[in-house]
């Protein structure tokens, strides 16, 4: 079962670990050295520790993603920065950042793509392009878990 980060219970977060990570990430951000993947670490990091969902540091993940880009470009790291980005700065900006990776071509047949663009549309309201998007990701989830996910969405609009 698909569970995602917004919809976790924080509550049964194991706390002790998180504060373990988080003190082992300060020490390694401590040598000024940093790499991808402490700012992969960083990121997780403002997740792991907000109390929930809407206290997301999206400004503070959008930078991190942006440094990450620039340590290890990728259109992964992109979309993930345009996820970011339309949390922080409005769905508008995200999407155009998606759009803007659609029409690269460099994520063809990633269903993460119009699944994240689907879930812009949807909570932008945009229903009818949201539902598109959705059977678009559908068709090209890999696992049953994952299509299972996108049709319960699907199904909510």
């Amino acid at each position: 079962m698909l569970v995602t980060l917004e919809d976790q219970d924080r509550s049964r977060w194991n706390g002790a670990l998180i504060a373990e990570g988080v003190a082992i990430l300060d020490d390694a951000l401590a040598m000024r050295r940093p790499g991808p993947y402490q700012v992969q670490a960083a990121i997780a990091a403002c997740h792991a520790t907000a109390p929930d969902a809407a206290a997301t540091d999206w400004t503070q993940i959008a930078i991190l993603y942006a440094e990450l880009a620039r340590m290890a470009p990728s259109p992964v790291v992109e979309l993930n920065r345009a996820v970011a980005i339309a949390m922080a700065d409005g769905i508008p900006a995200g999407l155009a950042r998606i759009d803007e990776l659609t029409e690269s071509g460099r994520l063809a047949g990633y269903y993460v793509l119009p699944a994240a663009r689907a879930d812009l549309l949807r909570r932008s309201g945009r229903r009818a392009e949201a539902a598109a998007a959705y059977e678009q990701a559908l068709a090209l989830a890999p696992t049953d878990a994952e299509r299972r996910y996108l049709t319960d969405r699907l199904r909510s609009l």
